[in-house]
């Protein structure tokens, strides 16, 4: 029987980012693809059938007696393989490997499920490459046409459409996937906790409540490129002089607003240049809270005022979405058996997840798994083995519940 810990050692020299610190495990890219060939291999081991969708998601079917592959009224579980540019250890494959960590302690005990359990991988969870996350989710569950994400480009231009051709899959094939989805009565993701909720309560695993309304928006500002040493500061039209004003106006705005957040953690100058006064920024804000509209009332705000930064510079501004998810109440009576079941407590969560976005397809719950240090999207973000081994034996728990 293997433990999460033990899981987690076998793949932590893949995707290691020695720039930027921790991991960068970008869909289709070479690190992703090996911990797909890894998940595949430890599936195969367990007698687990691993059958792809056409989104880039795996699942692996393990069926009982009487019951060959997938099947009606099937449980799932899991989570996601990919991450954020430099991101910690714990985020998304603690809940790959807490799942194979719960089928080898129910196999151990000589269990057999009476329904079909998945277990699945989701592709691009984090949108560290083409910018959208949950995008194999949203794909599956039909929130996102695959004509407005095929043609998404990473850094170096490549397409979505492009990535998947590369890594031997048939974008032609994307799309809402009813196969899986119309089996599965119940999905159930374990996921290490963003925050120091559970180190306040002195608890090892929670149940999550509710997920904040949050979405992702890219501020174009243009102005004059030009030379940094032939033009005078009053002959100037400089889009980052708005650009990194509107930094500190997404926190003071977002400080206005009852427990939001608003963060830029990314903004790309062109051309790009030492000596070059940019002739555009991007600039990109995410932006959360509790309700809808004051997620977009906070959007709309910083919209006005970057306008108003930018006409002082003599610039322009034009704002896009590039991603939005509702605020998410996790199903009641699931949350409630949950937190009967485990004897845990519940807490809500600030950030997006797969299973926030298969909540609108049926009955979808969270557990999460104390860290110690709070962090996350960050090498420090941290689980304790005992703790780990703890997320595990509760999903056992559950799975053997539902799946019996």
């Amino acid at each position: 029987m293997s433990t999460p810990s033990e899981l987690l050692a076998d793949i932590e020299r893949v995707g290691r980012d020695h720039g930027r610190g921790g991991y960068s495990r970008h869909v289709f890219e070479t690190p992703e693809h090996e911990l797909r060939e890894w998940f595949v291999e430890q599936a195969a081991r367990r007698g687990l059938e691993v059958v792809p969708d056409g989104n880039g998601n795996l699942w692996a079917w393990w069926s009982g007696p009487g019951v060959s592959g997938p099947g009606e009224g099937a449980v799932a579980t899991g989570s996601h393989l990919d991450s954020v540019p430099g991101g910690g250890e714990f985020d998304g494959p603690l809940g790959v490997v807490s799942a194979l960590s719960a089928v080898d302690r129910l196999r151990a005990e000589g269990f057999r499920p009476g329904r079909p359990l998945a277990l699945v991988v989701f592709a691009e969870e984090e949108g560290g490459r083409f910018g959208l996350p949950c995008l194999g989710s949203r794909l599956a569950a039909g929130t996102v046409a695959p004509e407005r994400v095929l043609g998404l480009r990473d850094d170096s231009g490549t397409t979505l459409a492009e990535a998947m051709r590369a890594a031997g899959k048939n974008p032609d094939h994307t799309g809402p996937d009813e196969s899986n989805l119309a089996r599965v009565s119940r999905f159930l993701e374990l996921h290490v906790e963003q925050g120091r909720g559970l180190v306040h309560r002195q608890r090892p695993v929670g149940v999550a409540s509710t997920m904040l309304a949050h979405g992702r928006w890219r501020f174009r500002f243009t102005g004059q490129g030009n030379h940094a040493g032939a033009t005078p500061l009053g002959d100037r039209r400089d889009p980052m002089l708005p650009a990194s004003l509107l930094v500190a106006e997404a926190r003071r705005v977002a400080a206005n607003h009852d427990d939001a957040r608003a963060t830029v953690g990314r903004i790309q100058p062109l051309p790009s240049g030492t000596n070059v006064i940019a002739a555009s920024v991007d600039v990109w804000l995410d932006a959360r809270a509790h309700t809808d509209a004051d997620t977009r009332g906070m959007v709309d705000e910083l919209h006005r005022r970057a306008g108003a930064l930018a006409a002082e510079e003599g610039c322009s501004v034009r704002l896009s979405e590039e991603s939005y998810s509702d605020t998410v109440s996790f199903d009641g009576s699931l949350r409630d058996e949950l937190t009967t079941m485990l004897d845990a407590p519940e807490l809500p969560t600030g950030a997006g997840h797969d299973a926030g976005v298969l909540a609108a397809r049926m009955p979808t719950g969270m557990l999460f798994v104390r860290n110690p240090t709070g962090v996350s999207h960050a090498p420090e973000e941290h689980a304790e083995p005992a703790d780990c081994d703890a997320g595990a034996e509760a999903l056992a728990t559950v799975l053997r519940r539902w799946s019996r």
